[in-house]
């Protein structure tokens, strides 16, 4: 297959980044990619089901990602996979003699190993410019559940309408489903038994990187898991914190000790994200040096600071988000001619573990097994957003009283960068406008 057909096909099937924010796949389909990476590194603590999907899937996944290296003319494939994972490593070894690009690179359990640049770093030793996308060293990276669907198109012409997503925490079966996209929140989490305690909330994308949802809300392309905590947890208490107050805090007993800037990973690799002294200028208004404020650009958000690092319990990550809105909100871009510093020394023994950090977050009771359960789940009411991805949203082709069948396009790729959407379920469209198409079975 030619670069442009598989390209083609991948945003006429809506197949994005599955997890994080959802990177349409199509424009990853690049000749320039010396190498691809697949990410079963499983970035956040409690996820499980790239895994499990890898595990059970091993030849299908395998085989689609040595047909991507040979359509891009790649010169290896490599699986970067935790070694704790030991039945999914013993899967892959299986079949992996079968192809001759693809190897495994086993990893350490460290967090943030599924951060797209730190991967890049411990598997092939590159470093991305600071802002750059991987491209331009020559890699592309896909997770476990991109190349499935992947392989669903090309082999089954399946679009991507249902999303696996993994519930843990107070719950009393923790599992991993498969479910139709925009089912609700709270209908997902049902699948995982009765819950354990009266007061939930539902934070989604995992622990570090997660937001809190109101269980109303769908499920979309990029749900990879539901974490269900109680409305005291540490880590709800943190998220539902108010970044005026954090500000005050911060100009208060913040003591510039530099814990977060010495932990920050993407700091360690040379990108000049110092959060520390962000903390200062921000709580002090101290502007004459804007680059503490403009550097903000470059955190990837992990959480490491404010989570794990910070002897105070300050909270540099939420105010860095802030000013980063902010400044783009301006129109502030980020800057390009920024190079990387040398890799830091120190970066080998300043990694954060999984445990330590599950600990420290109050985490370790939830770390249970979560099997996967691939039985079809029926809901009788979808709510599909037409922005699932990075990007322009999907333009509506069906209107208000239209029949559709699960499958069937409903929104076209809008201009720019953007991805089909399919109907996830057989139905009478009831309500649509610029943000979503709601969709009900016909009884």
């Amino acid at each position: 297959m030619e670069v442009k057909t598989l390209s083609k096909l991948i945003q006429k099937y809506g197949i994005v980044g599955a997890g994080g924010a959802g990177f349409p796949t199509y424009v990853k389909i690049d000749e320039r990619a010396d190498i691809i990476l697949m990410n079963c590194a499983e970035c956040e603590p409690l996820l499980k089901l790239h895994r499990q999907l890898l595990k059970k899937y091993a030849y299908e996944i395998i085989k689609t990602f040595q047909f991507i290296a040979d359509t891009v003319h790649a010169r290896q494939a490599i699986i970067g996979i935790k070694k704790e994972y030991k039945e999914t490593v013993q899967a892959l070894n299986q079949y992996i003699g079968e192809f001759p690009k693809v190897s495994l690179k086993l990893l350490d359990s460290v967090y943030p190993m599924g951060d797209e640049i730190v991967l890049i770093y411990e598997t092939v030793g590159k470093v991305v410019r600071p802002g750059g996308f991987p491209i331009e060293e020559g890699i592309a990276v896909f997770n476990v559940e991109t190349v499935y669907n992947i392989y669903q198109a090309i082999e089954k012409t399946h679009p991507v309408v249902e999303k696996y997503v993994s519930v843990v925490g107070e719950v009393s079966h923790p599992i991993t489903v498969r479910v139709p996209i925009g089912a609700t929140i709270t209908e997902t989490v049902a699948l995982a038994g009765a819950l354990t305690i009266k007061e939930a909330v539902y934070l989604t994308g995992g622990p570090m990187m997660g937001i809190i949802k109101d269980g109303k809300e769908p499920i979309t392309k990029t749900t990879n898991a539901i974490l269900v905590l109680p409305k005291d947890h540490i880590l709800i208490r943190m998220k539902n914190r108010n970044p005026s107050l954090d500000l005050k805090r911060a100009a208060s007993i913040c003591c510039q000790c530099e814990m977060c800037s010495d932990l920050c990973p993407r700091n360690a690799l040379g990108h000049p994200i110092e959060p520390h002294k962000f903390m200062r200028a921000a709580s002090n208004k101290d502007f004459r040096d804007t680059h503490a404020f403009v550097n903000t650009l470059f955190c990837s958000s992990c959480g490491i600071c404010e989570l794990y690092a910070c002897p105070q319990s300050l909270s540099p990550r939420t105010l860095m988000a802030d000013y980063k809105n902010g400044l783009r909100k301006a129109g502030l871009q980020v800057p390009k001619d920024r190079q990387a510093a040398p890799v830091k020394v120190s970066r080998e023994y300043r990694k954060v573990p999984e445990e330590r950090l599950k600990a420290r977050l109050g985490l370790t009771a939830y770390d249970q097994e979560a099997p996967l359960d691939e039985q079809e789940t029926s809901v009788n009411q979808v709510k599909i957003l037409l922005s699932q991805h990075i990007g322009a949203p999907a333009e509506s082709i069906v209107k208000a009283g239209d029949v559709v069948e699960s499958g069937q396009i409903i929104a076209k790729p809008g201009g720019g960068l953007s991805v089909a959407i399919h109907a996830s379920i057989s139905g009478k469209v009831i309500e649509m406008n610029k943000s979503y198409i709601m969709i009900q079975k016909m009884r």
